[in-house]
């Protein structure tokens, strides 16, 4: 089975700069952080609030979890992923 992500929660953590969400293989959680910095190269325009991140990951929610399910080695002993602008600027798509 593949990686999927069954639990839409998520949270923001404003001191790291980063939201924290999950997916799951199998049984196994996997966690996630993204850099806030991700949700600016998607959405220029976001506010810089709680809020405005937190809506912005739920606009980009589809392409964020494919670029997770991308960097995310079944097995890997790694104990989170964590994703950055890098891999959702538009020369990461090509």
């Amino acid at each position: 089975m593949s990686l999927n992500f069954p639990n839409t929660s998520r949270s923001y953590d404003p001191d790291r700069g980063r939201i924290r969400f999950w997916g799951h293989d199998n049984a196994t959680e996997v966690p996630f952080f993204l850099e806030e910095d991700a949700l600016f190269v998607l959405y220029p325009q976001t506010a810089k609030t709680e809020a405005g991140i937190l809506a912005a990951f739920d606009k980009a929610r589809d392409r964020i979890f494919a670029v997770a399910a991308k960097v995310y080695a079944p097995g890997g002993r790694r104990g989170f992923y964590t994703l950055t602008g890098d891999q959702f600027s538009p020369a990461a798509s090509s």
